[in-house]
């Protein structure tokens, strides 16, 4: 059954475009992927083994005691992806592919991915890649409009997020506006599954509690 007990989701990381930023500054690793393409490359490759290390000990150690693997890399920015398709194809879909592919051969486990932004373009070649889950859905971006979303990939992944705005919502709205707006996500998301109720990533700690309570209040109606 599908719900017959809880379900434990581990989170490892293994960002190949995050951790070039934290080195270079995020506009020269940007630049740097236009002025040396095979640079960068070589780095995600050395990115890549280096993930792959650690998830195989990993894995070893805690995947008899998980079910989803929680991925990241924030490749969105509000009104637009921060590369093009062409860069991630070549710059980190394959090294995505290695990592989840090889995910599931040492447990028994789904693939999640936490990825900012307005990434829809990415979807489709990220399905392609091995991702089961998209996470937070950052309904707040342009071009994530969840009804779009539910309609184009929601037979080939599961939406983990995307109930609440945590933007604009969430801190401000008042408790009938918090729960018109999460019925009508749950309503859009939730058909035919493949959707986890979350708020959109993390709620603040400036939240009224008596919001979170509505939030929630509204999905159990």
């Amino acid at each position: 059954p599908p719900f017959d007990r809880p379900r434990n989701v581990g989170i490892f990381g293994g960002n190949l475009f995050e951790l070039p930023q934290m080195l270079y500054r995020m506009d020269n690793y940007l630049m740097y992927m236009g002025l040396y393409p095979q640079a960068v490359t070589k780095l995600s490759e050395k990115l890549c083994s280096i993930h792959m290390e650690n998830l195989e000990k990993w894995l070893g150690a805690v995947g008899q005691y998980i079910d989803i693997v929680l991925f990241g890399d924030d490749l969105g920015g509000q009104n637009a992806p921060l590369i093009s398709i062409d860069m991630y194809r070549r710059f980190y879909k394959p090294y995505h592919k290695k990592l989840w592919s090889r995910a599931r051969q040492l447990a028994d486990v789904k693939v999640m991915l936490h990825c900012c932004g307005s990434i829809e373009p990415f979807l489709e070649d990220m399905i392609e890649a091995g991702l089961d889950a998209i996470n937070p859905v950052q309904i707040s971006c342009s071009n994530m409009n969840v009804q779009t979303l539910k309609n184009k990939y929601g037979d080939k992944m599961c939406f983990w997020g995307g109930g609440c705005d945590t933007r604009d919502i969430l801190p401000s709205a008042d408790h009938d506006d918090i729960a018109k707006h999460v019925k009508q996500q749950v309503q859009v998301l939730k058909p035919n599954g493949g959707f986890v109720f979350q708020q959109v990533h993390n709620i603040m700690a400036d939240v009224p509690p008596q919001n979170i309570i509505a939030m929630f209040n509204a999905v159990n109606d």
